[in-house]
């Protein structure tokens, strides 16, 4: 008797709230097992609660939407998805692991809309899962740029192919996760800051030299947003990002993310205190100004330029100094950069003071009357 009352009550509560149970279909494309909903005859009944989902790492599991279960599975639902998107696949075969992208294309749209919404508040423990999946999918080894793959060592960038990564329909996703995690009113940033430490700043820098345009304006974004919110990480940023120009000036003449980062700097410049610091004029003599040397330059003279007069429009004592500086690197033979060179000159000029301009007359003279006597009909 008391086990048909068992059975009766077990009946019951299947037939109020169940769902479908999870089989497991092997992919021969991949060895990541995805795990789809479907109705058995055999299976056994189940409330919709987290703790009846059996955690299966090593699959792709199809979890339930976080709003359709109680509020109180909702925390660990959020990790169960954490861990899904953790799994990263290869795109370069787009007929592999289509079922298990989609899964986990779904479940980042899922989580951006959840943090941005801001109606799942996380507590430390999802925050620390969360920055770890992010890492996990943006930290990686970036291809081989296109002069790598051919074996030249010039070229100009704006000529090159632009490269389209083929994971971005995943690291989209990510990097506006990320972002929404940045700007969030919800988040805090004395939890966050550990998890947006130095470390984690310095990866997201190395990621600028990326090839994919979309990934650069993306991390723009990011770092300009990180570098507002979170002054404690101000000085080192702008450090990071002098050390990136050395780099790039001295050494490697090829790097990706130099507009971008002018950009941000731009934005920096734009907001430094008067009167200026002696570190601020350090960077504009060390690190700004030796960017007019580059081959390169047109891929990134339009920011370069901006910075430059900003420099100038908040400190007209400056004009002198970066007026010799331009001098210094001004191009013999490459009219295309004279013509760039002359642009900004111009620019600079419009914030230049008498008794500045009066310093610096002769040697600016000198060169103006050189390219009135160039054979290239722009300059």
């Amino acid at each position: 008797m008391l086990n048909k009352i068992m059975k009766r009550g077990q009946r019951k509560s299947w037939k109020s709230e169940a769902i479908e149970a999870p089989i497991s279909q092997s992919s021969s494309a991949s060895s990541v097992t995805v795990n789809h909903a479907s109705r058995l005859a055999s299976a056994t009944p189940q409330h919709v609660t987290l703790s009846n989902i059996p955690p299966n790492p090593g699959t792709v599991d199809v979890l339930p939407m976080l709003r359709d279960v109680p509020m109180a599975d909702r925390h660990n639902l959020f990790i169960r998805k954490l861990q899904i998107c953790c799994f990263l696949f290869n795109f370069t075969d787009p007929t592999k692991s289509v079922r298990e992208k989609e899964i986990k294309r779904q479940t980042l749209a899922e989580l951006v809309d959840l943090v941005q919404s801001g109606s799942c508040k996380m507590n430390e423990v999802m925050q620390e899962e969360l920055m770890k999946m992010i890492s996990v999918n943006i930290f990686r080894c970036l291809p081989p740029a296109a002069h790598e793959n051919t074996g030249s060592e010039g070229g100009d960038p704006e000529e090159d192919e632009m490269f389209m990564d083929p994971s971005w329909p995943h690291l989209q996703f990510v990097y506006d996760l990320l972002l929404k995690y940045v700007v969030s009113s919800e988040t805090d940033t004395k939890i966050a800051k550990k998890y947006l430490d130095h470390s984690f700043v310095l990866k997201l820098l190395d990621l600028f030299d990326s090839e994919d345009m979309r990934e650069r304006e993306y991390l723009k974004t990011i770092l300009h947003r990180i570098y507002g919110r979170f002054m404690v990480h101000r000085p080192f940023i702008r450090n990071a990002i002098n050390n990136i120009f050395y780099q790039f000036i001295f050494e490697t003449e090829r790097y990706n993310g130099i507009g971008e980062l002018l950009e941000i700097l731009g934005s920096i410049i734009n907001g430094f205190a008067l009167p200026m610091k002696e570190e601020h004029k350090l960077f504009l003599v060390r690190a700004l100004i030796p960017l007019h040397k580059p081959k390169c330059i047109s891929s990134y003279h339009q920011q370069l330029s901006y910075c430059i007069t900003q420099f100038v429009e908040k400190d007209y004592r400056l004009a002198d100094t970066v007026i010799r500086g331009v001098l210094k690197f001004w191009p013999v033979t490459n009219c295309g950069k004279e013509v760039l060179f002359l642009g900004e000159l111009e620019e600079i000029l419009e914030f230049t003071q008498p008794a500045e301009f009066q310093r610096c007359m002769v040697p600016l003279f000198r060169q103006i009357g050189r390219s009135l006597t160039s054979s290239h009909f722009q300059v």
